[in-house]
């Protein structure tokens, strides 16, 4: 059985959904004012897995990934580019899934955007505010009492009393607390606004994700996801406005993807280490990022650098390297084998990637020693539990001379190393072995590596 780290109890619990068979679970998406960066390629490397394994292993899963299309960063980008906002989450909107298709991230069974939830969210705010849980100010915005909600801090583990202390109220607010926080924002005149009981706005942040995930998913799903800074206060904002508004538990289990590091340091524009996708794929090649990602445990901090994105590279070109020269298998023809279980036994602990990926390194052995003593049969189905498992975490696909040879923006194309080593050949057929070394190192000073073998010359790139 699947056993998940839960954030809310803070300890591994056997999952067991509502719906015998069936998960529901809602993953926290972009606020699309700019392009993706490396914590949001974590996010969505993480919760694909997730997908993919529980996938793998029986379930129907709906996945819904909200989009977040309206928001205050949103208008002050778009007011800065001198454009409409939904020209710019438009073109936010394509370059992300741009990005996730190039990482290999599964698309979403569903991905609701903000401004088509507006009736739901505006439902839910007045529930709040019949029930008591929340209040119109003289200022047009609404807001959620914290103190109206006595489990507040369960997911995050503060106290109330912690946070009202020293807190203070802008006096641009009208809260009656400085812990309550805004459901619904007046607008001013000439502002992003829909028409509402209280008078123009437009939505705060918390009740957007709450709107749209009970819309999707019902009052009660089964896993709730995010990036670690989504913790507090933006989870436990939707806890109490989601279960105050519907009287039921929210969620049952939370996870929580852990942080990137940049050289041992916190990822931030500040700092000047920020990185986003395409910027990294501009230097990395997608699988080797996506490889990279799925190396650390889900939970655990990502430390972003140069030495560790190599590493990454160099790791998964021996997975590549063992599956070169080899047909696989029809998966269906090979039986589940020791391999497949030791890799569900450790998947099923709380999805230990770092202990799937072993699995694909002891198979990579298993292939190299069934070659070195010529037995091919077995060779070929251990390639073939290699790309079955490999399909689960998302690698693995590509045709190893594909993943080799794949242009890393040298000077050098497939086709001018392909006439290089017909050259090499020529002259080797020559008895010229002089001129063939010198093609030979001439290749490798530009990062190309020729293998040769009875079948002929191979080539990849270093």
């Amino acid at each position: 059985m699947i056993r998940i780290y839960n954030t809310l109890t803070q300890q591994k619990e056997v999952f067991m959904p509502i719906e015998p068979g069936k998960v529901r679970m809602y993953v926290c998406g972009m606020t699309v004012y700019d392009y993706c960066h490396l914590g949001h390629a974590r996010v969505l490397v993480a919760f694909d897995v997730v997908t993919r394994y529980m996938r793998n292993r029986g379930y129907d899963v709906t996945y819904v990934r909200n989009i977040t299309d309206i928001d205050d960063k949103i208008l002050r980008r778009a007011e800065e580019n001198g454009e409409p906002f939904t020209e710019l989450t438009e073109r936010m909107i394509a370059a992300m899934r741009e990005d996730e298709a190039r990482l290999g991230v599964l698309s979403p069974s569903a991905e609701p955007r903000a401004t088509d939830y507006i009736a739901e969210i505006i439902a839910m705010i007045n529930t709040l505010i019949e029930s008591d849980h929340a209040y119109a100010a003289d200022n047009g915005d609404v807001y959620f009492s914290v103190e109206s909600f006595k489990d507040y801090g369960k997911l995050s583990k503060k106290k109330l009393e912690d946070l009202l202390a020293g807190a203070r109220i802008d006096v641009q607010e009208a809260k009656r607390s400085p812990a309550d926080f805004a459901l619904w924002k007046a607008a001013d005149e000439g502002e992003v606004s829909w028409p509402s009981p209280w008078g123009n706005g437009r939505p705060g942040w918390h009740i957007e994700c709450s709107a749209m995930s009970t819309k999707c998913l019902g009052d009660t799903f089964d896993i709730h996801g995010g990036g670690p800074d989504l913790l507090f206060p933006h989870h436990e904002n939707e806890i109490a406005q989601s279960e105050c508004a519907t009287g039921h538990t929210f969620v049952n289990t939370w996870m929580h993807a852990g942080a990137i590091r940049v050289n041992k340091e916190k990822m931030s524009k500040s700092l000047g280490n920020f990185f986003t996708i395409r910027e990294i794929l501009e230097t990395y090649p997608p699988e080797v990022v996506r490889f990279f990602l799925v190396s650390s445990h889900y939970r655990s901090q990502v430390d972003y650098s140069e030495d560790n994105l190599a590493e990454a590279g160099r790791s998964l070109a021996r997975l590549y390297h063992a599956l070169r020269g080899i047909e696989p298998m029809n998966s269906n023809d090979v039986p589940e084998t020791e391999q497949d279980r030791r890799f569900v036994e450790l998947m099923n602990d709380d999805f230990n990637c770092p202990g799937g990926i072993s699995v694909l390194h002891a198979l990579a052995n298993d292939i190299n020693q069934h070659r070195r003593e010529g037995r091919e049969d077995d060779a070929r189905q251990a390639a073939t539990v290699m790309i079955r498992l490999g399909d689960v975490l998302g690698i693995l696909q590509q045709n190893p001379d594909a993943f080799f040879q794949a242009d890393s923006g040298g000077e050098l194309t497939a086709e001018d190393i392909e006439a290089k080593i017909q050259a090499r050949a020529d002259a080797r057929k020559a008895r010229d072995f002089a001129g063939a070394d010198r093609i030979r190192d001439e290749l490798a000073e530009q990062g190309v590596i020729l293998d040769d073998s009875r079948e002929g010359t191979s080539w990849r790139r270093s």
